[in-house]
């Protein structure tokens, strides 16, 4: 009995288990050769869809052939779907028909060689295949007599044109950035990189949304295992749906449960052509202007673009500045936490002074006013960015200095605490690829340095630096070329040398084809006697 009990469970659990295969959809059905049964097919499949255009039409005059021509409008540029494929089928045809006829058998190979006038035709056997085609924005002519549809590649919708990016702004390199449109993001791509050896492959990622995503690489540059890993971490995504970059990112990225980022992005087709160079691979996403950038280094963040426009004394500097900004937006609070709460010893006299007397009266102590007015800092941050920008820096504005002025007052915050929040804040826009990581930093050192003072802000040091150190982006250290040290790399750490002097790229990721420009192009004055020939 109990043998026979669960023998029905076992046939119960399979039969409503969530994982067990689905029977074969219809759409994987061949096509037929009946015009009828694949018109009603697909509309069958695309039922209420308002926006679906099925065009029934007779074509030749002697042998007329029943044939259809189906596409979604929006996603389709209706002048090539009218004058380079609706035209010549019912003209052209009529007129090959009329000079000698053509049979019922030729017609497809007809008009796939001579009629259609659009620059890529395919054939599709299936009826998911012709779905698929609907939906990616191409015309697909199915033809009576025949199981082969044509798919004419038709894509026109509406897309926002090639802007400067706002997230990366320079005042001097190129002002355009990517858009949402995949192809118009390859093109920029090409237009900077003129070789053979840039490939593009394109996949598909989720199952309902079928986002196309592409994999750019220099190929001879690039380390092919890189390439092969990427590959792998892209098919294994087994999702419904691909928004953004951001979801493959948290897909693909080597420390999921780390607040670092090991995966790049970037709006700027000069920044991933140059990554591109240097032997990294960029993933292109339908419908975000963001490109990911694999491997990626924490160094990365404290550089920009117009670094490498810029002569490289003035840029060394504005390096500089990005990395004591860093220091300062990380470190301000928990530093002046632990100095008025453990160790006011260690302020000038006058200086605690003058402390001391702007926190008398302040009910809280330093770390509740630090970690209070972080969170009415990211709160107004939130709101300015949100709103519209008219509305937006209004509120950013008028709510920091009339919550600043009002606080300070009424004696809640002392004023040495605003000054510290409002030079962190100001901080943490020098370096914004990284101004969630620093949010994360200052919450962790604020908080150690209230509990522990200056030793708690040696351990969490230790244990972030611990934790960078330990870190990989697809198998290169995070921290390279500090950690392990690499001192030719360092010429693009710590300062930006002149171009001249950078012969070969990042040994970590470019070792594959270290030279990337001939040695010795130090540029030098004219000789003695080419100058008494002028």
């Amino acid at each position: 009995m109990f043998h026979k009990t669960g023998q029905i469970l076992s046939r119960l659990i399979k039969q409503w288990s969530p994982n067990k295969p689905r029977p074969a959809a219809d759409q994987n059905e061949p096509l037929s050769s009946s015009i009828q049964v694949n018109l009603n097919k697909i509309s069958s499949v695309f039922a209420n869809a308002s926006d679906l255009v099925i065009r029934q039409l007779q074509i030749g005059t002697r042998e007329q052939t029943e044939a259809f021509v189906v596409y979604l409008d929006g996603l389709v540029e209706k002048t090539i779907v009218n004058d380079n494929i609706l035209e010549p089928l019912t003209l052209e045809l009529r007129q090959a028909q009329a000079n000698g006829g053509v049979s019922r058998k030729r017609v497809l190979a007809l008009i796939k060689k001579q009629v259609l006038s659009v620059g890529q035709v395919k054939e599709a056997t299936t009826v998911q295949a012709v779905i698929d085609a609907v939906l990616s924005g191409e015309t697909v002519i199915v033809i009576d007599g025949s199981a082969v549809a044509l798919v004419a590649n038709t894509r026109g919708w509406e897309t926002r044109g090639v802007q400067e990016p706002p997230t990366e702004s320079v005042v001097r390199g190129p002002r355009e950035g990517f858009t949402e449109t995949l192809r118009t993001n390859t093109a920029l791509l090409r237009r900077k990189i003129k070789n053979i050896n840039l490939k593009l492959e394109t996949m598909k990622i989720g199952k309902q949304t079928k986002t196309d995503v592409c994999i750019a690489y220099l190929k001879g540059i690039v380390n092919d295992k890189l390439v092969e890993e990427v590959k792998r971490r892209l098919a294994e995504i087994d999702t419904d749906s691909i928004l953004e970059s951001g979801y493959i990112e948290q897909f693909i990225e080597d420390a999921p449960y780390s607040f670092l980022p090991t995966v790049g992005n970037t709006e700027k087709p000069d920044i991933a052509a140059a990554k591109l160079l240097e032997g990294r691979i960029v993933i292109l996403t339908d419908g975000t202007p963001f490109a990911l950038t694999v491997p990626y280094l924490f160094m990365e963040a404290f550089q920009s673009s117009e670094d490498y426009y810029s002569r490289p004394f003035y840029s060394t500097i504005v390096r500089w500045i990005r990395f004591t900004a860093f220091f300062l937006s990380v470190f301000s609070p928990a530093i002046y936490v632990a100095l008025t709460t453990f160790h006011p010893e260690m302020l000038p006299p006058a200086l605690l002074i003058s402390m001391a007397a702007a926190r008398e009266g302040t009910p809280f102590p330093a770390i509740v006013e630090a970690l209070g007015m972080g969170v009415i800092y990211e709160i107004l941050r939130e709101a300015g960015i949100r709103l519209p920008k008219p509305i937006g820096q209004a509120v950013s504005i008028v709510g920091a200095l009339v919550i600043g002025e009002s606080a300070v007052t009424a004696g809640l915050i002392g004023a040495p605490m605003v000054i510290v929040i409002s030079i962190t804040a100001i901080a943490s826009f020098v370096v914004p690829a990284i101004s969630d990581v620093t949010a994360v930093m200052r919450l962790i050192l604020t908080v150690m340095a209230g509990i522990f003072g200056q030793y708690g802000i040696m351990m969490a040091v230790a244990g972030i630096l611990t934790h960078m150190v330990s870190l990989r982006s697809l198998g290169v250290p995070y921290l390279s070329p500090l950690a392990p040290t690499n001192i030719p790399d360092l010429k693009d750490v710590l300062i930006r040398a002149p171009w001249w002097a950078m012969s070969t790229r990042p040994r970590v990721i470019g070792w594959h084809r270290p030279v990337r420009q001939k040695f010795h192009l130090k540029p030098e004055p004219p000789s003695d006697t080419n100058r008494d020939r002028t």
